[in-house]
């Protein structure tokens, strides 16, 4: 075969593969390399976000999932009225945290146990107040912060931060011999129940909390 010739034939190859029209997930340069509506994405055809179709519906979505934030794991269990984890951490505080409403005595004498952390001191239940589980406590850093708590119902409060809900310890008599809290507990007075238009027989609601 002649040089020309050889040379005629790759040209004939090159032009009828520049031509070809790829469909989903084949392989493109350009948008026009891709067949219909398709449009070429990171060097292979797709659906063209704009547009909305759905021909390659069941390829991955182009964007990855972003990374779950929460990290909070267990730092190891405690025997107290069973087997439960113990945690120095709390999910993320955000704009809206999701959390558990609990019930809570803050009178001396009361399910409480020892006087608040904040202050040493016992309170009146007739007080909007809480307790928050350790990590969201802070090591006493929200002392005397105010939160506002959304329950389902719609209705919301605003309560001091007075007490840890220790996610640490328990079955002691500072903690009235009770298990560790959750990780994510925001432990209500019963002013806070009453202001949400909660029964305190629920024992336990979710809720969602954010900083004042």
């Amino acid at each position: 075969m002649s040089n020309l010739a050889f040379l005629s034939l790759i040209f004939t190859i090159f032009i009828s593969t520049s031509n070809a029209i790829s469909q989903c997930n084949g392989p493109c340069k350009t948008w026009d390399d891709c067949d219909g509506q398709l449009i070429c994405i990171n060097g292979k055809c797709n659906d063209d976000p704009n547009v909305g179709t759905k021909i390659c519906k069941s390829n991955p979505p182009s964007v990855p999932s972003p990374t779950p934030t929460n990290t909070c794991r267990p730092s190891g269990t405690i025997n107290c009225n069973g087997v439960h984890p113990i945690y120095r951490c709390s999910p993320p505080v955000t704009s809206s945290t999701p959390a558990q409403l609990t019930f809570n005595d803050f009178s001396e004498g009361g399910d409480g146990g020892g006087p608040s952390s904040c202050d040493g001191k016992y309170h009146n239940n007739n007080e909007r107040i809480v307790a928050l589980s350790t990590g969201w406590f802070a090591g006493r850093s929200r002392c005397g912060k105010m939160i506002l708590i959304r329950a389902n119902n719609g209705k919301t409060v605003t309560a001091k931060v007075v007490d840890e809900c220790d996610s640490t310890m328990g079955c002691d008599a500072e903690h009235a011999f009770q298990s560790p809290c959750k990780n994510n507990i925001v432990d209500g007075s019963i002013a806070v129940w009453r202001a949400l238009g909660l029964n305190t027989d629920l024992g336990i609601v979710p809720v969602t909390w954010s900083m004042v």
